[in-house]
């Protein structure tokens, strides 16, 4: 008969010493139960939305139901905002990006959100280069196959080359105003209302060049459409091998694009710790490597602190480029 017993009051003890961890860990606990909201400052379908969705779908076994939330607007900073004035438990996380973390605080003379203090960086997620390219026919026309020839033509023709970018502060600008200083050519910017536009410009011959996203560029660089002249990461692309960086004849010239994932400031250690510890595992799985891949991406999985401390350096950097470009939105 007491054997009967002894195991319905093990598993009464064993129930009651886990109260403390419980009420120790309440984030924890709610992370396991409920859905993490993942806010991505970016409009559904673009390189950034879809490594969400896919990290989304691979930390499902050790995180839970994971839910991409769109919220684009202002260059990324309504969705930015949303994330730093976001309850810091755990259940919303988000994406911080070049443009959001690094590019907009020195564009926006007014920012809703402090990007050096209002976020806890889980880790880096990816990092795409850019890539300066030109119309393949214009290319030929002009005789350009190189930085050289192309740093060439601007000076033999003053005053005749333009560029396009996604808008006034994006990353395109940015890149064309560095390359133009560092070259010490000049070149007319037409921003567009967007990426998209800019590079349906560049196709159709109304500007003749133009710093573009890698991942979205690509499609048109295998099609032949486009021709890449170089690469703006210090050293060459895995994605393109063939395709020498602008640094091997600018020296130093590097900018390229990145995004990570970010908690509010003030979440727990120990939940930062879970997320990371997921989403890194998730980042190196061979299966979400070759989807990344696909988009020409390169997953860079970082711990908070490595990724906290390039973010800060990031916002260094930018503050010099975007001054020097005197770029301002509002």
């Amino acid at each position: 008969m007491k054997r009967r017993h002894l195991f319905p009051a093990l598993a009464q003890a064993l129930a009651l010493s886990a109260i403390p961890a419980l009420i120790l860990s309440p984030s924890l606990a709610q992370a396991q139960a409920r859905p993490i909201r993942l806010i991505v400052p970016y409009g559904a379908g673009g390189p950034i939305d879809l490594t969400a969705r896919i990290l989304a779908e691979a930390v499902k076994e050790t995180l839970g139901p994971v839910i991409i939330d769109n919220k684009p607007g202002a260059g990324g900073n309504i969705g930015a905002d949303m994330i730093a004035k976001a309850a810091p438990d755990g259940l919303t996380i988000g994406i911080a990006a070049t443009a959001t973390n690094a590019v907009n605080p020195w564009l926006y003379r007014k920012m809703p959100y402090n990007a050096a203090t209002d976020f806890a960086p889980i880790t880096q997620i990816l990092r795409v280069p850019n890539v300066l390219v030109m119309n393949a026919e214009t290319a030929r026309r002009f005789k350009i196959s190189s930085v050289r020839d192309l740093i060439a033509y601007a000076r033999a023709h003053p005053g005749t080359l333009n560029y396009g970018s996604g808008g006034n502060g994006s990353a395109g600008h940015l890149a064309g105003e560095m390359f133009k200083a560092q070259a010490g050519i000049f070149a007319v910017h037409i921003p567009y209302n967007g990426g998209n536009p800019a590079q349906l410009a560049l196709l159709s011959g109304q500007v003749d060049f133009n710093f573009d996203n890698l991942a979205t560029a690509a499609p048109n660089i295998r099609s032949g459409k486009l021709k890449a002249i170089a690469v703006t990461t210090l050293a060459r692309s895995p994605a393109l091998p063939d395709v020498p960086p602008v640094a091997d004849t600018l020296k130093g010239f590097s900018i390229d694009t990145w995004w990570g994932l970010v908690a509010p400031a003030g979440t727990p250690k120990e939940v930062i710790a879970r997320l990371n510890h997921a989403f890194v595992a998730a980042l190196n799985a061979p299966n979400t490597r070759t989807r990344f891949a696909s988009l020409l991406a390169e997953p860079v999985p970082s711990t908070p602190e490595a990724f906290g401390a390039f973010m800060k350096s990031e916002l260094a950097k930018y503050e010099k480029v975007v001054k020097a470009s005197g770029a301002t939105v509002d």
